[in-house]
């Protein structure tokens, strides 16, 4: 049975925890409006109590938009939801987001809060959210390192208090794809109303499984993730939501779920991301880095060369990306350096290309990439050679 995923953007808001990221109000509404076109079903548009700013910033998210849900984060305040109420009011389709922390250590050592005044402090909140939205989610921030039983009973709370979206938040990277299965399996055993609501999942990269985790939990009951554009975001950063998106179009038989997301606009989206927080995507990047298409082994060019799908089990043009390079170095054979030579108008076959070939090579030895004009000045080395 195939599972309809949405896709939950919150690089405007945990993306802009980055360190030294700081978007402008317009910065953010640009943003939005391509994450809107990329075929994201909500966005985070910040924590509208938190400043003026992050105030004005979901409030003109808000107007921009005008499909997809908005949505502002708020602690299980009565203050906090009412500056989403606010800054929300004029969105098309809107939501609230509201968290609290349910583990051990976050209890005792950041909230000083008992079990029982968690739980009064989830009912109470999510109640007071239910007289202005349709659609509330509630986050019990730190789930993965709460008591299983802990974690049902505030889950629990929050649906019977009006909660649509519950989302399992993996805050510190801790869990690993195995467990979050398990625990998904005892959510799944033990909360009645579990497949009455959408479960959602925000994972974190501490140990550079938030993909993986995020997938997992497909796999066992989720139908939302969580993340950022990139990756960005607190610490080690978020769930990479191209990633995701990329994994299930590639492996559709074996996720069997769908989405809304438009994969051409990953790679624009990616780069307005990565110029508005100025940060450079690493060449090694999945999906959208330089590299993500490029080839420069002997063996690796000489397959793509004659099966593309020998190494690339995603096209570039699939992700908006610029087409597979076959960059020539120290490494490349001499099917790649021929092919290329007759590309830019030189017309070489395999016998001329044992003459050319060694002159390549002594050439690749002293440089990381050769160019066309090294290309050239190759040609005229043989050539004078011959002659």
């Amino acid at each position: 049975m195939t599972k309809q995923i949405q896709f939950f953007d919150t690089t405007l808001r945990d993306g802009e925890q980055t360190i030294g990221v700081n978007f402008s109000v317009e910065q953010k509404v640009q943003i939005a409006q391509a994450l809107e076109k990329w075929g994201v079903d909500v966005i985070e548009a910040g924590f509208p109590v938190a400043s003026p700013e992050d105030f004005e910033a979901v409030q003109a998210v808000s107007r921009a938009v005008k499909h997809t849900q908005v949505t502002g984060l708020a602690r299980a305040r009565k203050g906090d939801i009412d500056a989403c109420v606010k800054a929300t009011k004029d969105a098309v389709n809107k939501q609230v987001h509201v968290f609290i922390a349910t583990s051990p250590i976050h209890r005792e050592s950041k909230l000083h809060m008992t079990k029982e005044q968690v739980i009064q402090s989830i009912h109470d909140s999510v109640s007071y959210a239910h007289q202005f939205f349709d659609i509330i989610e509630f986050s019990p921030e730190d789930a993965t390192r709460t008591e299983p039983d802990f974690l049902v009973e505030s889950i629990e709370t929050a649906i019977h208090a009006g909660a649509t979206v519950i989302n399992i938040a993996d805050t510190v990277g801790y869990t690993n794809p195995v467990e979050f299965g398990e625990l998904f399996k005892n959510l799944r055993e033990n909360v009645k109303e579990f497949d009455d609501i959408t479960f959602s999942v925000h994972c974190h990269d501490d140990l550079g499984m938030a993909v993986a985790n995020s997938l997992a939990s497909i796999e066992n009951g989720a139908t939302r993730i969580e993340g950022t554009i990139n990756g960005i975001g607190e610490r080690a950063g978020n769930a990479a939501l191209e990633e995701v998106a990329a994994a299930l179009y590639v492996r559709k038989d074996y996720y069997q779920a769908t989405d809304n997301i438009n994969l051409k606009e990953t790679k624009h989206v990616s780069d307005i991301i990565s110029d508005f927080a100025n940060m450079p995507v690493p060449h090694n990047k999945a999906v959208v880095g330089a590299n993500a298409f490029a080839h420069e082994s002997g063996i690796h060019q000489d397959g793509m060369l004659k099966n593309p799908q020998t190494y690339e089990i995603l096209t570039p043009e699939s992700v908006g990306a610029k087409k597979t390079t076959l960059p020539l170095g120290k490494l490349s054979g001499s099917h790649a350096v021929m092919a290329k030579l007759n590309k830019i108008g030189f017309n070489v076959d395999r016998a001329a290309m044992k003459d050319i070939f060694p002159v390549f090579k002594r050439m690749a030895d002293t440089k990381s990439i050769i160019s066309e004009d090294d290309l050239r000045v190759i040609m005229n080395q043989v050539k004078e050679a011959v002659h």
